[in-house]
Parts: structure tokens; C-alpha cells; sequence
């Protein structure tokens, strides 16, 4: 199957060749588990998941390596400035810096988890790499390209690499001092970024390390370098995240890579949309509420319906967040889990049919393959569950490559409800259906409601169908 992404480099679709035939290197930013993850994080983290499952239906092995970030993200992404937002959690929470990582960790873990989001392959510490991290900027030091601030941190020299900006189209030049909110002036360069940063003297921080050049912390940029050369080596295929990080965060790491591991470090960039609140703005932790998953949950509303909705829409294409469109989404999921229900009810569902279950797989697999088209992929999905020419044994084996294409678990929730419709209900709760049947033809719509009520308090549902109705036992 032919593969196309858009590249971020590029700015254009391009054909995927991998670097080693069937394997694919690829290494995606990760949470910086100093809060909970919010649903537009979480977005990200599914488009990465899919990702890398198109590549397993493709055939590939992936090597996938997701940083977790416990260290050196600063407050200000920006200029490198204000605090390390571990040590601000840790204040906020009351609890160590390694509580709030193992806690915000553990909380990350359980929400990718609910959104059947595949673990990567390995999921490295930036604490456990402070060594990698040191021996990057020794490297970089040695070549010329940093330099100290006094009582601040060692900093990465922009002007020597001519190429800095080449990921989103930008160029050194035309850069202002005071374009940023608290410009450090002792920089050279509007664009260095810190490379290692000194401990206040003033404080003790719960989170330091010697080094060459003193107790500090390294800066957020060089983990992802250090890691992914350590586990990917020095050059691998994808590198994704959200598309805030372009501007700043990969372009500096691609800054701090090249020089060391020549060009291209990486050979396709993929970048997510964001997800927009209520206001229209993207979503932020740094606004001080946000929408977690856990919101999802409380209403009642499967997680798994919040990947449904993210699959409904593009990566490269911002998505807006509403509890309207939860519902719409948790009632069009609902009904393609009912029809998969309805498969499994038919005991003469025939054998499968390879040659047509090859042409259905093919085209959705081909939708997912030219740049995650996921919505023209649900499209296909859709008209194959109409086709009436597609036995039930043929269409629940494509419903479950689609679930492993996609991940939208539609088999696993059709069987649970397969499984409510299969257990046969009392005598006494089948009566009072029959007599509701009989109020409702005798149009005694009290009746008729108190029945379905009492049915419904004694742990049952009743639907209404063609040939009368269905008895439901509540999960």
C-alpha cells in the first residue's frame, strides 16, 4: 500500500520511504507530567496512535519512543524564562516533584489506556537521561556553537547554524530583541535557547545535577535529542507532536541535532491541529481550567466515543471541542456498535469471502494510508455495513480490522452488548413488557410509561422493534 504524509518540512505530501525496508523509526513528544492531560493533548497522542497503527497494517514493525517529561520545561516556552513548571506543580499540589511525576504520570497512563491508545515502545524519563543530555551540549560546546550567561545557564548559539527556522519556513533574519515578553539581553540571539540551566543560589531546587559547568538542570529541548538518538539513533524516520512545538521546541531540537548527527536528523515531520475550547482559542493548561477526560467520564460518556469524534475530523485540520458534538458522536457510535450487535445475532452469517473481504479492507486501508484520511476511511466503514451484499461473517472481520486500524473497539462493545441481549429476562419482567405492548396499542400512555418505568427500575431496558420489543439487562 502506498503511504503519504504531509511534512512539516516540506510543507507538502509526500511518499514515505522508510530509512530501513518494513521498519519505521518513530519517536513523538510526550506529556510533561507536572498536571493532568487535557482532551486537546490527548488529540494528539490519538493521531499519534494512528499513526503508527497504519503502519502496522501496512506491515511495518514500529519502533515508537515517547518521552515523558518530569524536568527542564520552563514556564515561559518562549525565552527560556520563569519556573520549572515540575516545581510549580510540586508547590501547587503540595507534594515532591517525584510524587506529582509518578501521580501525573499514573493519571496519563489510565487515560491513554480508556482511549485504547497503544503503549509505545519505550517510554523514556527525561531525569533517567541527565547523562545523554550532558554529553549533547559537551558535543555542541566543542563545536562552537554555545555559549555561557553568567549565573543563568548555557545557551545554544542560533547564528551558528544557518539553517535555524527551516522547519516552519522561518529565518534568523528579521528577528528583534523585545519581539518576546522578558528578553534576556544577554543573549546574543532573539532565538538561543538554553542548553543547561544554573540553580538559583538563592534556593535549593528538588530536581539538580552536576555538570561541567556547574549544579543546574538541563533545558526541555535537549531531552528529546538525547533520547531519541539513544533509542532511534542518529537519524529515524518520524518525528511528531502537536503544532505548537514546530515553532520552538523541534526547531530547536533539530538545531542542537544536526550539527551532531548531520542532515537530515529526521525525514518526515508530523505535526497535529489543535483542538479549540468553547472561546475558540486553543486549549491550555495555561489558562488554569481545562477540559480533562475525566470530564467525559463523569457524564457518563464512553472515552472511547471521544476518539470516535477526533477520528471523525483531519489531523492538520483544528477541531472545536462542544458537548454537542460528544452527543452527536456517542449516538453515531452507539448505532454502528447496535448494527455490529446485530451481525453477531445472525447464526447464518456464511463464510467468509476473501476476495470481498480484500476490496473493503484495501479501501479503508488506503483512505488511512494518504495522510490519515480517517474520516473517508468511517465513510467506507459506513457503506460496507449497509451493503447487503456483504455477508455478516465478512463484515465482522472487517469490523475488527477496523478496530485495530482505528482502534474504536466497535467488536469489543458490540459483544458486551451481545451478551446484555443474550441473557433471557424473568417471566414477570417479560409480562409487564407484553402489557405495555398492549397499553401502548390501546393508546394508554400512562400505562404504557409507568410499565417501562418499573421494568427500567428492576435493572432492564425495553426497545421497541418491528416485531414488537426487546428486553436489554443493564450493564
Amino acid at each position: 500500500m502506498n503511504i503519504r504524509l504531509f511534512n512539516t518540512m516540506s510543507r507538502q505530501i509526500e511518499d514515505f520511504k522508510p530509512l530501513a525496508p518494513g521498519h519505521v523509526g518513530f519517536y513523538s513528544c510526550g506529556p510533561t507530567v507536572y498536571h493532568y492531560t487535557h482532551v486537546g493533548n490527548l488529540r494528539t497522542f490519538i493521531h499519534n496512535d494512528i499513526l503508527k497503527r497504519m503502519f502496522i497494517e501496512n506491515g511495518f514493525t514500529v519502533h515508537h519512543v515517547m518521552n515523558i517529561t518530569d524536568v527542564g520545561h520552563l514556564t515561559n516556552d518562549d525565552d527560556d524564562s520563569g519556573q520549572d513548571k515540575m516545581e510549580k506543580g510540586a508547590a501547587r499540589d503540595n507534594k515532591s516533584v517525584w510524587d506529582i511525576a509518578k501521580f501525573y504520570k499514573d493519571e496519563f497512563l489510565r487515560d491513554i489506556s480508556d482511549l485504547n491508545i497503544l503503549r509505545p515502545t519505550d517510554m523514556p524519563h527525561a531525569t533517567d537521561y541527565i547523562n545523554e543530555q550532558i554529553e549533547l551540549v559537551k558535543k555542541l560546546e566543542k563545536m562552537g556553537y554555545t555559549y555561557e550567561i553568567p549565573g543563568d545557564g548555557i545557551y545554544y548559539d542560533t547564528s551558528k547554524f544557518p539553517e535555524y527556522g527551516k522547519l516552519t519556513g522561518g529565518t534568523l533574519a528579521g528577528n528583534q530583541a523585545g519581539a518576546r515578553v522578558e528578553f534576556n539581553h544577554l543573549k546574543r540571539n532573539l532565538t538561543d535557547f538554553a542548553l543547561w540551566k544554573f540553580s538559583p543560589t538563592n534556593e535549593k531546587r528538588q530536581m539538580e545535577w552536576d555538570s561541567p559547568w556547574g549544579i543546574g538542570f538541563p533545558g526541555w529541548h535537549a531531552e528529546c535529542s538525547a533520547m531519541s538518538m539513544k533509542l532511534l539513533g542518529n537519524h529515524f524516520d518520524i518525528h511528531s507532536g502537536g503544532e505548537d512545538l514546530a515553532r520552538i521546541h523541534h526547531t530547536n531540537e533539530i538545531a542542537q541535532s544536526e550539527p551532531i548527527t548531520g542532515a537530515p536528523w529526521v525525514s518526515y515531520w508530523v505535526h497535529s491541529s489543535f483542538l479549540l475550547d468553547k472561546t475558540g482559542e486553543k486549549m491550555s493548561k495555561s489558562k488554569g481550567e481545562f477540559l480533562r477526560l475525566e470530564s467525559i467520564r463523569s457524564r457518563g460518556i464512553d472515552p472511547i466515543v471521544y476518539r470516535y469524534l477526533i477520528t471523525l475530523g483531519h489531523f492538520q485540520t483544528q477541531l472545536a471541542f462542544s458537548w454537542d458534538a460528544m452527543d452527536a458522536a456517542e449516538a453515531g457510535y452507539k448505532n454502528i456498535v447496535r448494527r455490529v450487535a446485530d451481525f453477531m445475532t445472525d447464526k447464518n452469517g456464511g463464510d467468509l469471502i476473501p476476495d470481498v473481504y480484500s476490496g473493503w479492507h484495501d479501501k479503508m486501508l488506503s483512505a488511512v494510508s494518504d495522510n490519515l484520511k480517517t474520516a473517508s476511511a468511517l465513510v467506507i466503514f459506513q457503506d460496507l455495513l449497509k451493503d447487503t451484499s456483504v455477508n455478516p461473517k465478512t463484515k465482522l472481520a472487517l469490523v475488527e480490522f477496523v478496530d485495530r486500524l482505528l482502534g474504536l473497539q466497535f467488536m469489543d462493545r458490540a459483544q458486551k452488548l451481545y451478551d446484555l441481549e443474550s441473557v433471557a429476562a424473568p417471566d414477570e419482567i417479560v409480562q409487564m413488557a407484553q402489557q405495555r405492548i398492549t397499553a401502548k396499542l390501546s393508546k394508554d400512555w400512562e400505562t404504557a410509561d409507568a410499565l417501562r418505568m418499573q421494568i427500567d427500575a428492576a435493572g432492564w431496558t425495553v426497545l421497541d422493534t418491528k416485531d414488537g420489543f426487546k428486553l436489554v439487562k443493564k450493564a
